[in-house]
């Protein structure tokens, strides 16, 4: 695995931290002396995980905090404490995502449950943690996204899955809203003359259990394993490469997508990958930003 710069010194919040590509994310960045925040839905989780990275290295700088990204409530309290703090961020990985649950279901802010936890849930900490990232001197906000953008599209006038849910099709839709909030935001940052990257990742097909949780959904008992359904996948220490490329590579781009470099990006190392079709017009994703605003009641301070 290629060797991160030394994060010695530098403060950074990983969400899902506490499997797949997150903890993954996590252990390198904390392997390469970054003070990490393991940020989870489920602390006993975060704490097991943080256990295990330390097991391995003793002197990993680790806080893991409660966030549940299909809680808008809980995305003020997690970003107002991280800001109060007075600390600076350096790097915020939007990471932590479900993916295509069998049936519909709806979040405690009435929205469907994949564009909540893949999309306006990290809008809505993305937007409001940006007073911390702006008191780094090189903050970053990388969001990962997935092959499935490809196919998304972004249906205005039935953006919560209200009728005919279909949950692939659900996720696609969410995981191009992540594409087109990196975008964005990239715009954003170069309109208002503003040192921050926004970039953005895709992991190709990874061996992690995000599609076996994602089925079990709203079902009883567990899913079957991610390994039997994906033969073919690569390791989540593979996958991980883009999303660590994007966030801490030195020569990463703002407004630029990261992912595997094999055939029709399912593996391999990292490297710049087009952004697709579906993600590619700026109004689309002016568009999005500004419904995302009023569901979410955040906005950039820019």
């Amino acid at each position: 695995m290629p060797i991160l710069p030394d994060q010695t010194g530098r403060r950074i919040v990983v969400t899902g931290a506490n499997s797949g590509t997150g903890r993954e994310a996590a252990l390198r960045l904390a392997t390469a002396g970054a003070s990490v925040v393991l940020a989870v839905r489920d602390t006993g989780k975060g704490d097991a995980a943080a256990a295990d990275i330390r097991a391995a290295h003793p002197d990993a700088d680790l806080e893991v905090r409660e966030l549940d990204l299909a809680d808008l409530a809980s995305v003020r309290r997690f970003a107002a404490g991280v800001v109060d703090e007075d600390r600076p961020i350096d790097v915020l990985v939007n990471n932590a995502g479900v993916m295509a649950p069998p049936r519909r279901i709806e979040t405690v802010d009435g929205f469907e449950l994949q564009l909540a936890t893949n999309f306006l849930g990290p809008f809505a900490l993305t937007n409001l943690l940006l007073p911390a990232l702006l008191r780094a001197e090189a903050p970053r906000v990388t969001t990962m996204s997935s092959l499935a953008a490809m196919g998304g599209s972004i249906r205005f006038r039935d953006l919560q899955w209200e009728r005919g849910y279909n949950g692939w099709r659900a996720y696609g839709q969410s995981k191009l809203a992540d594409l087109l909030l990196a975008l964005h935001l990239h715009r954003l940052t170069v309109e208002a003359d503003v040192p921050l990257l926004s970039t953005a990742a895709h992991p190709g097909i990874t061996r992690t259990n995000l599609m076996a949780n994602g089925r079990s959904l709203g079902r009883s008992g567990s899913g079957r394993s991610g390994d039997r359904q994906m033969p073919f996948a690569q390791s989540v220490e593979q996958g991980t490469e883009p999303l660590l490329y994007a966030a801490v590579g030195p020569n990463a781009v703002g407004g630029a997508y990261y992912g595997p470099s094999g055939a029709f990006g399912m593996s391999g190392p990292a490297t710049t990958v087009s952004i697709p079709g579906s993600a590619r017009s700026a109004d689309l994703a002016r568009s999005l930003w500004a419904v995302a605003e009023d569901l979410t009641g955040t906005r950039a301070p820019f």
